[in-house]
């Protein structure tokens, strides 16, 4: 059979497809297709992940051009086996993002705690971070939700405290034994503090931004916990989410967001509303970073 029988072949088995199969299929395909390329971008792998479907999307058709699966043989195994050898490699590549993905998938309530035992964090919370902010003194707070930060929090200074405004202040200022790093609060309890967490890797960030901010960052893109920086030159107040990084927060946005995400019915952070006017926010962390040397 010729190259042109063989696309002949190929258009009459496409014409015999019923047109509402086609368009349901396709239009499934699209959001798959849709939902993994956003997923992807800005991961680790996605170039990987271009390159092998790039090399599918040639080899594919010029294989079956080529011969059926009794001619061509050896060009047929290989091609099986580059396939199966592919699919591993996407597997090996992507690990960090599928742990992720299914971390989301697990992904329920926020915190277990009552709505009143939230409020009250909150007000804690804001009223330190006002202080600091203020003040510019740089401050990391984790704020667990339902994946656990366990393995994280082994590498700190384990403390079981009650969340108050003066102890977090105390921590984070400058020079105290306990200032760097991040502090860990589980429910309404300082659970540790100066603990190290991983820096974000394959993501964007400014001069401006710092270790603080890629730790943010890089613990979210982990897990589902709410991360919230200020920065010790700027005094600006972010939070990170999922990856994504939130900038120019005011006690009072700060303080609205916080209840959104941490409420009975937990929704995703938007940009605050009343952000300075020079200050980039809900920027989607996206590109090959550029190397930072000062912390923020």
């Amino acid at each position: 059979m010729n190259y042109q029988e063989r696309i002949n072949e190929l258009i009459n088995r496409i014409e015999g497809y019923p047109l509402h199969e086609v368009v349901v299929e396709l239009l499934v395909l699209w959001v798959v297709v849709y939902l993994v390329v956003r997923f992807m971008r800005g991961t680790r792998g996605a170039r990987v992940a271009k390159g092998i479907a790039l090399l599918l999307i040639t080899a594919t058709p010029a294989i079956r051009l080529i011969g059926s699966e009794t001619e061509f043989e050896r060009l047929n195994f290989l091609y099986a086996q580059f396939v199966t050898f592919a699919a591993l490699t996407l597997v090996i590549v992507f690990q960090p993002e599928l742990r992720r993905a299914l971390v989301r998938l697990g992904e329920s309530r926020i915190f277990r705690g009552g709505s009143l035992r939230t409020a009250q964090v909150i007000d804690e919370l804001i009223a330190s971070v006002s202080y600091l902010s203020r003040n510019k003194i740089g401050a990391l707070i984790v704020l667990e939700r339902q994946v656990g930060v366990e393995a994280t929090v082994v590498g700190g200074t384990p403390l079981d405290a009650q969340v108050s405004r003066d102890l977090l202040n105390t921590i984070f200022w400058p020079g105290s034994a306990l200032h760097d790093m991040a502090v860990v609060i589980r429910e309404d309890r300082i659970v540790a503090a100066a603990v190290q967490l991983p820096l974000a890797e394959g993501e964007a960030f400014t001069s401006e931004l710092g270790s603080r901010h890629r730790a943010a960052v890089g613990l979210t893109q982990e897990t589902d916990a709410l991360a919230i920086t200020v920065s010790e030159e700027t005094g600006i107040i972010s939070v990170a989410e999922k990856g994504h990084l939130i900038r120019g927060f005011t006690p009072e946005t700060l303080h609205a967001a916080l209840l959104q995400a941490l409420g009975q019915r937990p929704t995703p952070l938007t940009a605050p509303v009343a952000a300075p006017t020079n200050t980039p926010v809900a920027v989607p962390l996206t590109t090959t970073p550029e190397p930072t040397k000062k912390a923020s």
